[in-house]
């Protein structure tokens, strides 16, 4: 196992420690200490002569990946889907050995292929002094072709899983009112409601007035998905461990999704609004084109919002659990430990309010397309 791998072991570890933390609201400050002590026991006999580098093994962790982390060293391989030149490609991510520094090739179909940085290329034909077959730049970027990705990867399993669970608890909730039609709820439907009504009340009825219920699936799809994954994001382990709200593919089609409503609702006076602005004529010139760069701004801030957002917290946690890595001291471990509970603890409040936030500007931007002219 490469030292990458050693120290992800290590951290992951941690990662659990805290997390335990989290779900009790308690913990043992001798038991942190007592467990931080052997992992830096064991950094100090196994350590790299290479000093410990924080942001690559951080921007590591949160980055998608072709394998599950379950817990210690279990990892769940999953499928590996390459378009290729000779055709579709399949075989398992295991076959790569856990390797990602470019040194393990797969052979399938007479073409090799190697995996550096979760990012799968065409295997050179020769091999560099460190018996990698991935020829690197000056830059240490591969500079190999890559064949057409199309894995099943960590967030891709997520994304599915997060609608599976989402499916699971609202189809729960609607035969929960259609059995208890006219009596109080119950169970998971006494969870779920007032959150449902939060959402109508607090959020669809102030932006969208009297026309909230054409609205009200897709901002309680957007608030629930968000949130859920989000809260997923924290777990250091399967069931989590994926950074998908923090993948900026995902919150682009989430932007587009609120892009589309706000322009194909739009009425009459909004698009007036836009394209003959209630200034003098000769200010159009200004005006116009600005009115038309903020239908777009208006996405690409709700997209690099959450994405930027989700992704710092992460990087945030991260970075405070690998003080003790940095500073290879024991010393370090209960201010890493303080330190990493504190901020784990704000993120699940964070998780909360991100899609409280996303969901609220989009019904503000769908409420301005939508409003009628007074």
């Amino acid at each position: 196992m490469d030292c990458s791998h050693v120290f992800e072991f290590r951290v992951n570890r941690l990662i659990v420690v805290f997390a335990l933390f989290l779900a009790f609201f308690s913990g043992s400050g001798a038991f942190a200490q007592t467990d931080t002590t052997h992992v830096v026991d064991e950094a100090h006999a196994e350590a790299p002569a290479k000093k410990f580098d924080i942001g690559k093994f951080a921007l590591h962790h949160i980055a998608d990946s072709h394998s599950w982390h379950v817990i210690g060293e279990t990892y769940i391989n999953l499928p590996v889907i390459l378009y290729t030149k000779n055709g579709m490609v399949t075989f398992s991510s295991g076959d790569f050995h856990y390797d990602d520094e470019g040194k393990n090739v797969v052979e399938r179909k007479g073409l090799r292929f190697v995996k550096l940085h979760e990012k799968i290329y065409y295997a050179s034909a020769n091999v560099n002094a460190h018996g990698q077959f991935v020829d690197l730049d000056e830059k240490h970027h591969a500079a190999n072709a890559r064949p057409l990705d199309v894995s099943l990867t960590k967030n891709a399993c997520t994304l599915f899983l997060s609608i599976i669970v989402i499916l699971a608890v609202f189809l729960n909730v609607a035969n929960g009112y259609k059995k208890r039609k006219g009596k109080s709820p119950k169970g998971l439907q006494s969870w779920m409601e007032p959150i449902i009504l939060f959402v109508r009340d607090d959020i669809a009825k102030p932006n969208l007035g009297h026309k909230y219920e054409r609205f009200m699936p897709y901002l309680l799809t957007v608030f629930f998905f968000i949130w859920f994954n989000n809260m997923l994001g924290l777990v250091p382990f399967l069931p989590g461990g994926a950074n998908l709200t923090g993948n900026i593919a995902v919150t682009l089609v989430l932007a587009v999704a609120t892009f589309c409503l706000t322009v194909f609702n739009g009425n009459k006076y909004y698009w007036k609004h836009i394209f003959m602005p209630d200034v003098p004529w000769w200010m159009y010139i200004v005006m116009v084109p600005v009115e038309l760069f903020g239908i777009f701004t208006k996405p690409i801030a709700l997209m690099i919002r959450l994405f930027a957002n989700i992704t710092a917290g992460h990087i945030l946690v991260l970075s405070l659990i690998c003080l003790v890595f940095v500073f290879d001291s024991l010393y370090i471990a209960p201010i890493s430990v303080a330190f990493a509970v504190f901020i784990g603890a704000i993120e699940l409040l964070v998780a909360f309010i991100q899609a409280f936030i996303f969901t609220i500007l989009s019904a503000l931007f769908i409420g301005m397309a939508i409003e009628e002219h007074h």
